[in-house]
């Protein structure tokens, strides 16, 4: 069982990473990331199955080091204003874009 589980995550990993590397804009892969982040929230799934998506693919797909770098570029020019403006921007819409989804699949379900 472990194994069969472990393979599972891996390959959601792998996915995530891939479709990563095809979007390649930070701001979309949130925004898409929080999306489904909580529409998968709202599911009533097994506890592996959910570990797998939102441990594995969304880990993967939306990192937290993609974000974090994005914002380091913006601060390196030194545009301090900017920052802040981004940094709060990008938080607030992905609260409320994983709230939408969240809300999408309640009212499918």
């Amino acid at each position: 069982m472990k194994i069969k589980y472990y393979s599972y995550l891996i390959l959601a990993c792998f996915a995530a990473t891939f479709l990563r590397m095809l979007i390649n804009n930070n701001l979309i892969i949130s925004i898409i990331g929080s999306l489904f982040f909580g529409f998968v929230i709202a599911k009533k799934v097994s506890y592996s199955i959910e570990k797998i998506i939102l441990s594995g693919f969304f880990s993967c797909f939306t990192s937290f080091s993609g974000f974090l770098y994005f914002l380091y570029k913006i601060l390196n020019q030194g545009d301090l204003i900017k920052f802040i403006i981004f940094f709060n921007l990008i938080i607030i819409l992905n609260i409320f874009t994983m709230y939408f989804g969240f809300w999408i699949s309640r009212k499918i379900t």
